[in-house]
């Protein structure tokens, strides 16, 4: 079964809460966004992932792209996750799963799965990446490379 939404779909719109507040899709038009969908703060690979774009704050800065982190922890543990590591990607909280289920990045068994989806300034999907086991994920390179594609 084909992930959806698929490249060339319209993005579906959410709100959720987040560490720099709430955040809905909608609301950055005009904007190129990327969600990062993770498993879950605190976790290794994650932990990798997010402090690598830190330690390349200034590549990560220059994606110009609205970018926030996606998982099922509340905005606490978001916090203390982005304090802990001094991290630089808001992170938002969707404890019901809605939005990861959405988008295709969430599985009944293990919850929110590792993806990344890049949407373009006027909300249609440019870029999907789904990692199958979740054991690796995007770089700051291959974020630029899906974000200079369109």
């Amino acid at each position: 079964m084909a992930k959806t939404p698929q490249v060339g779909e319209p993005a579906p719109d959410f709100e959720l809460p987040g560490t720099d507040g709430p955040f809905r899709l909608s609301e950055h038009r005009g904007e190129r966004v990327v969600l990062l969908f993770y498993p879950g703060d605190n976790t290794m690979v994650c932990t990798k992932q997010f402090c690598s774009y830190r330690d390349r704050a200034d590549d990560f800065a220059a994606l110009k792209a609205t970018v926030v982190g996606i998982s099922s922890q509340d905005v606490d543990s978001h916090r203390n996750f982005i304090d802990k590591n001094s991290l630089n990607v808001p992170l938002l909280a969707d404890a019901d799963g809605k939005v990861a289920r959405a988008y295709s990045a969430h599985s009944a068994r293990l919850g929110t799965k590792r993806a990344v989806i890049v949407i373009d300034e006027q909300g249609v999907v440019r870029d999907r990446h789904d990692h199958l086991l979740g054991l690796d994920y995007q770089s700051v390179d291959d974020l630029q490379q899906a974000l200079a594609a369109f």
